[in-house]
């Protein structure tokens, strides 16, 4: 199994109450500490107005962080989780992408999705078009990344793009282009376009939820005639974690009096209920995320992805995760 980490970059309230001039101070020390460690990648969401209510707390934008973390690390693979396709035209981000891949000297990943968070992006012009759109333009937006970073040059005259000899150049570093990560568990679109691109998928990590849509992804790799076992399966996990669940529940008090003054009441229960229903699998003892862990991986999840909400203000929860978890797993 191999393992990720996000970095807070307060999309999910986790710089609350820190200075903005410090927000690059927490980020990168935490990236240099992740560069220093035994994760493979480091991650960011792309989104613009924070959750689970927009609020005038900072979200920094994911590719500005992708370039200052390409910079400013030496090792980790830097990715996003997930891009969304609409925010930028794709041979646009082509382009991007490749600069930050030759800034890092090889090390991006494309995590690329359809997109769902409805208020930023009618707040920032976009609409907010139906699924079917939003997923034909993921789809054609890979063809048009894909034929750019194999060629230098991208065309097509698709229903949702068009583009005629964009030229991306320098290529990416990477031979073959950046690898696509193709987010969502959309059954019948977002699979069948990740058993035709996707070097990597990131779904559902329930432990039936993750069965079945692995399923779902097999019968479109058969559909598509591709090696079901070519496409790394990912998800992402909320990590509360201490030596007992006493210090488990105490580190979950400690989160929730930290957001619940930005989230009132209703939306901290929502918020908290990430973590407190039962069905966190990212929330308990090393021994506890070992067993559960050790379950995913029998099930084929080959890349775990962490979020530790409490990092930004405390270490000592992803360092035990460093000490007990991966070790056991890896």
């Amino acid at each position: 199994m191999r393992f990720g980490t996000f970095i807070p970059q307060g999309w999910r309230h986790d710089l609350v109450g820190i200075d903005p001039a410090e927000h690059w101070e927490r980020m990168s020390g935490l990236a240099a500490h992740a560069d220093a460690g035994p994760w493979e990648s480091i991650w960011v969401y792309d989104h613009f107005h924070t959750v689970p209510k927009p609020s005038d707390e900072a979200t920094h934008e994911a590719w500005t962080l992708m370039s200052a973390f390409a910079a400013t690390t030496k090792r980790v693979r830097l990715g996003q989780m997930c891009t969304c396709m609409s925010y930028r035209n794709p041979a646009y981000l082509a382009k991007v992408a490749a600069t930050v891949d030759v800034i890092s000297g090889g090390r991006v990943e494309m995590g690329i999705g359809g997109g769902w968070y409805e208020h930023e992006w009618r707040a920032y012009g976009y609409g907010f078009p139906r699924v079917g759109d939003r997923l034909g333009r993921l789809d054609e937006g890979v063809q048009i990344m894909k034929q750019a970073w194999e060629t230098g040059t991208a065309t097509l005259d698709g229903k949702h793009y068009q583009v005629d000899g964009a030229i991306v150049r320098p290529l990416p570093l990477q031979e073959g282009g950046i690898p696509f990560w193709i987010a969502g568990g959309g059954e019948k679109v977002t699979l069948r376009i990740a058993a035709r691109y996707a070097q990597y998928t990131n779904f559902d990590g329930s432990p039936d939820g993750f069965t079945h849509k692995s399923e779902i992804l097999r019968g479109h790799c058969d559909k598509a005639g591709r090696e079901f076992d070519e496409i790394v399966r990912s998800a992402n996990y909320n990590v509360v974690v201490a030596d007992s669940e006493a210090e488990v529940a105490d580190r979950l008090d400690a989160l929730e009096a930290r957001v619940a003054p930005y989230l009132g009441e209703a939306k901290t229960t929502q918020f908290m209920a990430e973590y407190r229903n039962g069905k966190a699998l990212g929330v308990g003892t090393p021994d506890q995320l070992v067993e559960r862990f050790s379950d995913m991986k029998d099930r084929g999840l080959g890349y775990l992805i962490t979020y530790f909400p409490e990092a930004a203000f405390d270490r000592s929860g992803m360092e035990l995760f460093e000490e007990k978890v991966i070790p056991a797993l890896a």
